[in-house]
């Protein structure tokens, strides 16, 4: 397809900052013109008593590392923020406790060491209902949706302008903050291979048990040498509120989850918005993404709501 004579290209990270002067960003200019600022106030202060050699091996070390933190990156981010960052964590409490109502100070015949007291800890989400709406208390309500996937390199271009055109007028149409999320999860493959161990001997055929056996097999070999992988594309939409809490976030936050499911279901992608419990288990899994999801598991976890039961009984 030619390209039209009035087409735009947009760069890909589109908050990357503008430069406003030799190459450099606002924040790197306001970094060296302030280390500038104040070399030169102490030179002028100072000019009638230390010789210009001297001042200039002093100065060296602070406009070195001036110009390193304003230049210097690390895996994308700035230095300065990276120092930010790190004083910030330094600063911040090391023990956090679910504790909306706050930390009380135990008694003084109690305290046995002088230690910092646990700060609460603080979650952006304050509950979640069975339709899956996220209370953010003060910042609204948001739901979490799956979406299913379209191959776009097999299609010929005139399939991709067609997709490509469904996504954009879907992403015009967006009144509110959207945020895609591709989440990769390790899988494991042992309770399916023990099932089909298990199950084989009790299969119709004896050929059917040998196929089965085979496969687990495969699996098995194939987990040695592989890194599996299950990914998950999830759409995740917010609304805040407007003037005051309760003024129907939740309602419209769900109306635009079902805008962008007919809007996307021009390009085959099927969204559903999770409900309580399958939204739970996505939120808990990114606060602890090293746990390894067994192959073929669904979520055990209780519904919000919803009275937690032992199958065991209480024997």
């Amino acid at each position: 397809m030619p390209p039209d004579e009035h087409s735009v290209r947009i760069p890909a990270d589109v908050e990357t900052p503008d430069k406003i002067l030799a190459g450099l960003t606002a924040r790197q200019v306001a970094i060296l013109a302030a280390t500038g600022a104040v070399l030169w106030l102490a030179f002028t202060a100072t000019r009638g008593l230390v010789p210009l050699p001297v001042f200039a091996a002093a100065a060296f070390p602070s406009g070195a590392a001036a110009a390193v933190l304003a230049l210097g990156r690390r895996d994308g981010v700035g230095l300065d923020r990276l120092l930010l960052a790190a004083i910030r964590h330094a600063r911040s409490p090391r023990r956090l406790v679910l504790a909306p109502e706050g930390v009380v100070a135990p008694p003084t015949w109690a305290q046995q060491k002088q230690q910092p007291l646990p700060a609460p800890l603080r979650l952006p989400a304050a509950a979640i209902s069975a339709d899956g709406v996220i209370d953010l208390d003060a910042d609204g309500a948001a739901v979490v949706c799956q979406a299913s996937t379209v191959s776009f390199a097999l299609r010929t271009p005139q399939e991709q302008a067609a997709l490509v055109g469904v996504f954009g007028r879907w992403l015009n149409s967006l009144s509110g903050p959207a945020q895609i999320v591709v989440r990769a999860q390790d899988v494991d493959l042992a309770p399916l291979i023990s099932g089909l161990r298990d199950h084989a001997p009790t299969l119709a055929h004896p050929e059917l048990e040998q196929a089965a056996i085979e496969h687990a097999d495969f699996l098995a070999d194939l987990a040695r040498r592989r890194d599996l992988l299950r990914r998950q594309v999830l759409l995740v939409l917010r609304e805040s509120h407007h003037g005051r809490a309760g003024d129907g976030a939740a309602q419209r936050v769900l109306r635009r989850a079902d805008e962008a499911m007919r809007a996307l279901a021009a390009a085959g992608i099927t969204v559903r918005v999770l409900p309580g419990g399958p939204a739970t288990a996505v939120l808990a899994a990114c606060c602890n993404p090293w746990h390894t999801t067994p192959a073929g598991a669904t979520d055990q976890r209780a519904a919000p709501a919803e009275t937690i039961t032992s199958a065991g009984g209480w024997g």
